[in-house]
Order: C-alpha cells, then sequence, then structure tokens
C-alpha cells in the first residue's frame, strides 16, 4: 500500500504513449495528473472542434460522444495501473470488461478541458475496478463504475 504522503505523479502525452497502445484518433487524453499510486488520478482532455467525431457527432452543434468520455476514464485508469505496477513500455492491452451505474449528465463541447477523476475500488494483478468521474470545471457531466483487465500483447 501507498504511504498516505505520497508525492502526486503526473503523466504527459510522451509517457501516456509508453503507457497504453492507443494512439490517434482514438487516444483520447492529453495528460494526467495527481497520480496517487494505486488509488487516483486526473486525466485531462483538451476538447477540440477538429476531432473527428465532431463532423457527424453533431456538425452544428458539436457534442463528445458518452462512450468516449467512458473511454477517456478507462485510459486516464490504464495511465493510474501502469505506474502503480511499474510496467511502463511493457505494450499492455486494456479490455473493459464492464461498465455499471454509467450517467451522462451535461453535454462536453469544445473548448471544454474534461477532467477525468478516476479511484480504485479494487486492483489485484490484472484485474481492476474504478469509478470515475468527468468534470468541466465543476459540474460532473458523467460518471460510471467499470472493470478492465490489463494483458501483454503475446497472451491477447
Amino acid at each position: 500500500m501507498p504511504e498516505e504522503n505520497q508525492e502526486l505523479q503526473s503523466a504527459d502525452i510522451q509517457d501516456i504513449k509508453r503507457m497504453i497502445p492507443h494512439r490517434y484518433p482514438f487516444l483520447l487524453i492529453d495528460a494526467v495528473r495527481d497520480i496517487k499510486l494505486n488509488e487516483s488520478a486526473v486525466g485531462i482532455k483538451n476538447v477540440t472542434f477538429n476531432e473527428p467525431h465532431f463532423q457527424g457527432h453533431f456538425p452544428e452543434r458539436p457534442v463528445m460522444p458518452g462512450v468516449t468520455i467512458v473511454e477517456a476514464m478507462a485510459q486516464t485508469a490504464a495511465v493510474l495501473v501502469v505506474k502503480t505496477l511499474d510496467m511502463i513500455d511493457n505494450n499492455m492491452l486494456v479490455y473493459f470488461l464492464t461498465i455499471d451505474n454509467c450517467k451522462f449528465r451535461h453535454v462536453v463541447s469544445p473548448p471544454d478541458q474534461l477532467e477525468l477523476h478516476v479511484k480504485v475500488l479494487r486492483g489485484r494483478g490484472k484485474l481492476w475496478k474504478f469509478y470515475g468521474e468527468g468534470r468541466v470545471g465543476d459540474t460532473v457531466v458523467a460518471e460510471a463504475e467499470f472493470t478492465a483487465m490489463m494483458v501483454p500483447p503475446e497472451e491477447a
């Protein structure tokens, strides 16, 4: 278990690309801050109009799809797990197993900055369960509990 007063860590886009396999157009986080090993992290997503999903969702009023918000939560959680297990450069794949109690509360549109607050509910070996909230400013825009599994590519 990490120490109570551990120093918070962070990851920039170059670090993230060493931790998770996602790439444009499906790498949905720009940075991760306030990483508290085995406990929590905050992902940052700068929402911009030139993202491909806005061409069709919706051209007159761009809205970030809810499923991409949940995916961004999961990517933030994956960075937290890789940092916790010290598995950078291991090319781990991350698979959703469950998404529960998912709610979308407000629209996310350019030029919002979406913060993805994730907390570990359970973590052991390859299986991890999280609670995540998407926030724009002080407003909760989405929330979900989700379970994911980390798998080396050779086991996929």
